[in-house]
């Protein structure tokens, strides 16, 4: 049976078997009896890192998403400082 959550002094003391645990399945390393950190394979890593840039806007996708038109802003009412030139 593959094991999914270990303790910190676990996940310490048998690192080896995370990370061989963590090449088949994520690994959960709990701190305090709650979840830190997710051990996961580098593979799987790089694939949600690039399902993550895909799914992020591009910046041309941001600008065309401000919007455009008739829109009244409001100014301020700070004046500006004083300088001496």
């Amino acid at each position: 049976m593959i094991r999914r959550t270990w303790s910190l002094q676990d996940a310490k003391n048998r690192f080896s078997e995370v990370v061989e645990a963590a090449r088949r399945k994520p690994q959960t390393v709990t701190k305090h009896g709650k979840p830190a950190v997710v051990v996961l394979d580098a593979e799987e890593y790089d694939r949600l890192q690039k399902l993550q840039q895909l799914e992020a806007p591009s910046f041309a996708e941001m600008l065309l998403a401000i919007p455009q038109g008739n829109i009244a802003l409001e100014r301020l009412g700070a004046k500006p400082r004083d300088v001496e030139i």
